[in-house]
């Protein structure tokens, strides 16, 4: 069933404050690609972007330049048996796997996975992972199938109904540990309502 995205957005506005145009427009591209999932596993990818993107809702590059990249993420870096367990193996590799998405996906590894799954190049072209759609797919995606820390939606929230306040809490572990998880739990409790209220259950 998809959601009234006219009910849901008057719930959003309600409940997060005034949405801008291309607020707008980032959450309807997560809409469509998680159209089908379950009711808080929806509300869960939505909290996780609106945290992640600082609730632009728009796909954005990690913080920072040159020399944050290649210190994290190149074998010239700090970590270089790191970088190389996950596929940064050139020198240079650091300046283009580094973060991107409603979440950020990293690594030259989880590019190569991504871009399988997508259809798409994101190798050559790790860019790519910042158009609305894609960078929504790798959220769904991600999410699901546990590309962030090896955990999945499944492990936290229910497949049916609404989640409790603590399971959001915990789901906060498939991103980021625990950092800022009880802010995620109230912006799920947001969304959830507005799903519901989309006529979602």
């Amino acid at each position: 069933m998809k959601v009234d995205r006219t009910a849901f957005f008057a719930t959003v506005r309600a409940r997060l404050g005034k949405l801008s145009t291309s607020q707008v427009a980032g959450i309807e591209a997560i809409l469509d690609v998680i159209d089908g999932a379950p009711l808080s596993h929806q509300a869960y990818m939505l909290a996780t972007a609106w945290h992640e993107t600082a609730a632009t809702m728009k796909p954005i590059k990690e913080y920072g330049g040159p020399s944050y990249f290649t210190k994290m993420y190149d074998v010239a870096g700090n970590r270089p048996q790191l970088c190389i367990s996950m596929g940064n193996t050139c020198a240079g590799d650091g300046l283009k796997y580094f973060g991107r998405g409603y979440v950020q996906l990293t690594w030259k590894v989880n590019y190569e996975r991504a871009g399988r799954e997508l259809g798409l190049d994101l190798v050559a072209q790790p860019d790519l992972a910042l158009e609305p759609a894609a960078a929504a797919a790798i959220l769904c995606l991600g999410m699901t199938e546990g590309w962030f820390t090896r955990r999945k939606l499944a492990t936290y929230l229910p497949a049916q109904g609404v989640a409790t306040r603590l399971q959001y809490v915990n789901a906060r572990k498939i991103i980021n540990g625990t950092d800022k998880a009880e802010l995620v739990e109230d912006y799920a409790q947001a969304f959830e309502r507005a799903l519901r209220d989309g006529g979602l259950s």
